[in-house]
C-alpha cells in the first residue's frame, strides 16, 4: 500500500534516473532520426507556391450594388452556403465546378494528375489551391502549389482570367441586363424609324421639307409619346429586379399616368384626306426619331455602367514564377523528427526501467 501511495514520486524518480543513465543514447537516437529524415527530404519532389492578389469588388460603384447582390443566387452553383460579402461571392465562383473544369481543361490537369475521373481531378485541384479573404484590407489572395514553378504562376493567374470570363458570361450585373434590354429596343426602334422614312418618301415629302415644316404640335405629341413608350420600357427593366410595390416602380407608374393624360388631350383628329395622311406619316416619323434618341441615351448609359463594373476585378499583385520552394521544409521536418525520436526514446527507457523495478520488487 505504501508503494502504491507514492507512485507519483517513484515515476518522477524513474524519469530522473532514466535521463541520467540514458541521455546520451536518447540524443544518439534523435540525431540518427534527424539525419535520416533530412536525407529522405531529398527524395520528395519540391513544391513551389505562386500567389496572386486581387482587389475585392467595391459596392459603392454606380450600379455595382445590385450586380454584386445578384451573385448571392449563384452560391448554390458553387455548392457553398453562407456567402455574405462580395469577396466571399467571388471566392465561391472561383471554387465552382464550372471554373474548376475550365482550369482543368486549359492545363490538361486530368492527365497531369493521372486521374481517370473528372471529380477526382477537381478534388486534387482543390487541394492545390488556397483562397484567402482579407476583409480588413478588402483583398483576395490566390495561392497555387505545383512541382513546376512556371505552371504554378500560370494557373494562379488563370484563376483571375477565368473569373473575369465567367462573371461576364453569366450577365451578373443589373447594368448588363439593362444594356441588353435597351439594345433590343434600340434595334426595333431603328427598324421602325427606317419604315417611317420610307412612308414619307412614298408621300413625296423631301427631307428638307420635313425640317422646314414647323409642326410644333405634332413634334410635341411625338416627343410625349416617345417619352411614354420609353417609360414603359424603363418600367419593364425595373421589374426585372424590383417588386411591384417598390418606390421606383410606383414613381414610374405615376409619371406614365401623367404622360397618358397629356397624350389623350392631344389625340384629337382635326384633318382628313391627303393632309391627314401627311400629318400621320410625319407624326410617326418624329415619334420614332424621338424614341430612337431616348433609347440611344439609355443604351449608352447602360454601356458606361457595364464598362465600370467590368473593371471591378483588379489585380494588385500578379503571380510571378516562384524562386524558392515552399515544400518540403527540411529544417522543420528534421528538427521535428529529432525531437519526436528523443521523446519516444525517453518514454521507452522510462517504461523499461519501471518494468525492471516492478520485477525486482516482486522478487
Amino acid at each position: 500500500m505504501k508503494q502504491a501511495s507514492s507512485s507519483n514520486t517513484i515515476d518522477l524518480q524513474v524519469a530522473i534516473d532514466t535521463l541520467r543513465a540514458r541521455w546520451l543514447r536518447m540524443l544518439t537516437v534523435g540525431f540518427a532520426s534527424a539525419v535520416v529524415t533530412y536525407g529522405a527530404t531529398y527524395l520528395i519532389a519540391p513544391t513551389f507556391t505562386a500567389k496572386t492578389i486581387i482587389i475585392s469588388p467595391q459596392q459603392q460603384q454606380s450600379a455595382a450594388t445590385a450586380a454584386l447582390a445578384s451573385l448571392s443566387s449563384l452560391s448554390g452553383l458553387a455548392g457553398i452556403g453562407g456567402v455574405k460579402s462580395p469577396a466571399d461571392q467571388y471566392v465561391a465562383l472561383m471554387q465552382s465546378e464550372t471554373l474548376s473544369n475550365r482550369i482543368i481543361a486549359r492545363f490538361n490537369l486530368q492527365e497531369l494528375y493521372e486521374k481517370s475521373l473528372l471529380i477526382e481531378t477537381r478534388r486534387k485541384l482543390a487541394q492545390q489551391v488556397r483562397m484567402v479573404v482579407n476583409k480588413k484590407d478588402n483583398l483576395i489572395s490566390i495561392e497555387f502549389d505545383d512541382h513546376s514553378p512556371a505552371r504554378a504562376a500560370e494557373i494562379a493567374n488563370a484563376y483571375v482570367e477565368e473569373l473575369r470570363k465567367l462573371s461576364n458570361e453569366m450577365s451578373l450585373s443589373e447594368a448588363q441586363q439593362r444594356r441588353a434590354f435597351f439594345e433590343a429596343q434600340l434595334k426595333k426602334t431603328r427598324d421602325a424609324l427606317s419604315a417611317s422614312q420610307l412612308l414619307l418618301q412614298d408621300s413625296s415629302i423631301t427631307s428638307s421639307a420635313i425640317k422646314s415644316d414647323p409642326k410644333a404640335a405634332i413634334e410635341s405629341y411625338a416627343r410625349l409619346k416617345a417619352e411614354y413608350e420609353a417609360g414603359q420600357a424603363q418600367l419593364s427593366a425595373l421589374r426585372l429586379r424590383l417588386a411591384d410595390g417598390a418606390l421606383e416602380i410606383q414613381q414610374m407608374q405615376s409619371r406614365l399616368g401623367a404622360l397618358s393624360n397629356q397624350l389623350a388631350r392631344l389625340e384629337e383628329p382635326k384633318a382628313s384626306d391627303h393632309s391627314q395622311a401627311y400629318i400621320n406619316a410625319y407624326r410617326d416619323y418624329k415619334y420614332q426619331e424621338a424614341l430612337f434618341e431616348i433609347y440611344a441615351r439609355q443604351f449608352e448609359a447602360a454601356r458606361l455602367d457595364e464598362a465600370r463594373e467590368s473593371t471591378l476585378i483588379q489585380v494588385l499583385d500578379a503571380a510571378s514564377v516562384p524562386e524558392e520552394k515552399s515544400n518540403p521544409k527540411r529544417a522543420v521536418l528534421t528538427l521535428t523528427a529529432g525531437a519526436v525520436s528523443i521523446l519516444l526514446a525517453f518514454i521507452y527507457f522510462c517504461a523499461l526501467r519501471s518494468t525492471r523495478k516492478v520485477i525486482e520488487s516482486d522478487i
